[in-house]
C-alpha cells in the first residue's frame, strides 16, 4: 500500500508547486533579437544541456526559462553580441505516460495544468475493468523516483507516468 505524501486537499491548481524547472526532453524556443542564426528551437538533451552556436553548451536542467534567458544573455554579451536581447519560451514540455486500465495507453504531449482526470480523458477514458479511484503516479523528484497513489484531481507534471489499476471482483 502506498501512502500519499502531502495530499492534504485537492491539487487541481498547481500554484503552490513553484516555477516550472526545465528537464531533459523539453523543447525551448529561443529568440535572440537581431541574430537569426541563434534564434531557433532547442531541445534539452539527456544530460540537461542545450548547445547554442557561438557559446556552446548551456546548462538548462533544473532551472527556469527566466534563469536560462539570463545565462544565455550573459554568455553572449561577454564576447559575441553587444547588449543581447534574449527570450526563452516553452515550445513543448516533455510528454507524460499513462498505462494500465485506460482505453489508449501510451505517451502523450503534456498539457499545462492537467490533472489525473484530464490525463485519463486524453487516453480515451477508463477501460471497463478500471478501478476508477485508484491511480498511481511515478515521478522523478531531485533524482529520486517517487510513487504516490493520488486522487483524480491531483496535478500531473511533464514526465510523469500514470498507472490506472484494474479492479478485482
Amino acid at each position: 500500500t502506498f501512502v500519499p505524501v502531502g495530499l492534504s486537499g485537492p491539487r487541481a491548481v498547481a500554484d503552490t508547486d513553484g516555477p516550472y524547472l526545465l528537464y531533459s526532453g523539453d523543447k525551448l524556443r529561443i529568440f535572440v533579437y537581431g541574430q537569426p542564426n541563434l534564434s531557433r528551437v532547442y531541445t534539452v538533451d539527456h544530460d540537461g544541456w542545450i548547445t547554442v552556436p557561438l557559446i556552446g553548451a548551456v546548462k538548462a536542467r533544473g532551472i527556469t526559462t527566466f534563469d536560462l534567458e539570463h545565462s544565455i544573455k550573459r554568455k553572449l554579451g561577454s564576447q559575441y553580441v553587444k547588449d543581447p536581447h534574449v527570450t526563452v519560451d516553452m515550445q513543448q514540455n516533455r510528454p507524460f505516460f499513462i498505462l494500465g486500465e485506460v482505453r489508449n495507453g501510451g505517451q502523450y504531449p503534456y498539457v499545462s495544468g492537467m490533472t489525473v482526470k484530464t490525463a485519463v480523458a486524453i487516453a480515451g477514458g477508463f477501460s471497463e475493468r478500471a478501478e476508477e479511484g485508484r491511480v498511481e503516479i511515478t515521478r522523478r523528484v531531485n533524482g529520486v523516483i517517487e510513487r504516490l497513489e493520488v486522487p483524480d484531481d491531483y496535478v500531473v507534471k511533464p514526465g510523469d507516468t500514470l498507472k490506472v489499476y484494474e479492479r478485482f471482483f
